[in-house]
């Protein structure tokens, strides 16, 4: 059994940051578990090329969520990231820190250290911003690029315009001082290429020799010794593959993610023992809140149909797409170094409120069926539409005893009457904008859900039809004190009541952010990586009030 002193499992958004950080001394050994292969899959690399990693099983588990009442009985595709960088290869490279307040809230929660002052120098010491912006809030010097969209589409300029009519101020920087208002997305992006966690922080220390990287390494087990972690077993190849374990001196950390960290404690006994029991595993330590708080966003979209513009719906086809091809391998521009959302806007469901509670995004395309994955052949748009901060969780579950059998994942969208009424708020304002007046000039009709769909029950009845996931599962080992018997991790990652144990990942979100999760992720490993090593955290940066 080869020794380590920290065995990770799982080379995904906050993997790749911790394997960086903690090898920089180039003495403390790290083996890195992952059961994808190497990212060498083009299509990883090319921004555009996330509509055929979305259901590519080499590069994504490929999981599926359990039906429920607010899904109309659907089971939802919930792709995850399975290759070095992890969801950060496949994701929508969009970068979104989310507001002060999300993290002022955890700090509140009881999570010392936790609060926006506390996280907004791991925030810039991570980033490499190209563009103009604000010292106080972005970094330079990094390692991950955070570029703004190229590529300006009229459509694109019509919508922010009429989101400015509408009373919705055009933001800067979305990621500064403020969140609220619109602008162009910011992405992970570099010179057209995909920027995932790999590429910033494994590669380029991939070859120090105290770390070592496993790929095809499906974690089945965290090996136990009375309250002590010890190691991971794994199985090198797919479930024939041979059961090999390692050994960690100091601490296995899970970076597996919202879905596989909580099902790999509860496959080593770590959990409820009602649902370990149920399943035959033998409880080696009690902890009910393993695998619960499950949260995501949830969000239909509207379709509406263009005239008089060519939208991408016309260019991924016959000679123009030959053409996007053509630009990108010479120019590195063009569609196919785009990230699928073009425009954000943040918003609030009620004047009164102070902070922003809603979500839309602006594409100038649209796809089959409203689902991301396979682009109409007719002109379109579209404006998807979300709330930040669900009150709705379900949970993670594991099936079996079986570490190759997929986890039950049920999120239970808009159980809330809260969620309810804040979606539909979120649906009247991306209908409004779709109409609005300099868009007029080429909006044709909506197409979905359509002019006849106009009261509450109506639009919800349409949320339960075609509503998705947006992809930003969290909050399933959420860190928390120990007087709250539903948390898994304290304020320093590790496991309560065990040693030798942390979780390091989006699961472990105490509440929802009001953002896409792949840059507080791996901002979260950046900070627990100086807590794992004895570090001083970099002094808190205090700014103004919004």
């Amino acid at each position: 059994m080869d020794t380590f002193d920290y065995v990770i499992v799982g080379a995904g958004s906050a993997g790749c940051v911790l394997a960086n950080r903690l090898t920089a001394d180039g003495m403390t050994r790290v083996c890195l578990l992952e059961a994808g292969p190497p990212d060498w899959l083009p299509w990883i690399h090319i921004p555009a090329g996330f509509i055929k990693t979305f259901y590519h099983p080499s590069v994504n588990w490929l999981y599926s969520m359990e039906p429920s009442e607010w899904t109309g009985g659907r089971r939802i595709h919930a792709p995850r990231g399975k290759t070095l960088g992890g969801s950060s290869s496949i994701n929508g490279h969009i970068y979104n820190r989310g507001q002060p307040l999300d993290f002022d809230t955890w700090a509140q929660m009881g999570n010392r250290g936790w609060g926006y002052a506390d996280v907004l120098p791991y925030f810039k010491r991570m980033e490499r911003r190209e563009g103009e912006s604000d010292a106080t809030y972005r970094g330079r010097d990094g390692s991950l690029t955070v570029s703004d969209i190229d590529w300006i589409h009229p459509l694109c300029e019509a919508f922010i315009a009429g989101a400015v009519e509408a009373g919705i101020p055009r933001n800067p920087d979305y990621n500064g001082g403020i969140q609220e208002g619109v602008s162009y997305a910011q992405r992970t992006i570099s010179n057209g290429r995909r920027v995932s966690s790999a590429r910033a922080f494994l590669h380029p220390i991939i070859k120090r020799p105290n770390l070592k990287v496993i790929t095809e390494a499906h974690a089945t087990r965290i090996i136990m010794e009375g309250k002590r972690a010890r190691g991971v077993e794994f199985a090198k190849g797919g479930p024939r593959g041979e059961r090999q374990q390692v050994q960690a001196a100091r601490e296995v950390i899970l970076s597996g993610g919202s879905y596989n960290s909580p099902q790999l404690l509860q496959l080593s006994g770590i959990g409820s023992p009602s649902l370990l029991a149920e399943h035959g595993i033998e409880v080696r330590h009690a902890l009910p809140g393993v695998g619960e708080h499950l949260k995501d966003h949830y969000a239909p979209r509207f379709v509406a149909r263009v005239k008089n513009m060519e939208t991408i719906n016309e260019r991924v086809r016959g000679l123009k797409l030959a053409s996007e091809v053509t630009k990108w391998v010479f120019q590195r521009k063009g569609i196919l170094g785009l990230s699928p959302t073009l425009v954000y806007a943040f918003w609030r469901s009620e004047p009164h409120i102070a902070n922003s509670d809603i979500q839309l995004t602006f594409t100038p395309a649209s796809y089959l069926e409203g689902v991301q994955g396979e682009l109409e052949r007719e002109p379109g748009m579209t404006v998807a539409s979300w709330q930040q901060r669900p009150d709705s969780k379900g949970y993670v579950r594991i099936k079996s005893a079986d570490p190759f059998e997929a986890p039950v994942i049920q999120p239970n969208y808009l159980a809330e009457a809260s969620d309810r009424r804040v979606l539909l708020s979120a649906m009247k304002l991306a209908r409004r904008l779709l109409a609005s007046r300099p868009l007029e000039p080429y909006y044709a009709y909506e197409d979905f859900p359509g002019k006849n769909v106009q009261s509450d029950d109506e639009l919800l009845d349409a949320a339960r039809q075609r509503g998705t996931t947006t992809f930003h599962p969290n909050g399933t080992c959420r860190m928390g004190p120990s007087t709250d018997p539903l948390t898994v991790v304290d304020d320093h990652l590790r496991v309560h009541g065990l040693q030798g144990l942390r979780v390091i990942d989006a699961s472990v979100m105490p509440t929802m952010l009001s953002a896409n999760l792949n840059a507080a992720t791996m901002m979260i490993a950046d900070k627990a990586s100086d807590l794992i090593l004895g570090k001083a955290a970099p002094e808190p940066i205090i700014v103004p009030a919004a």
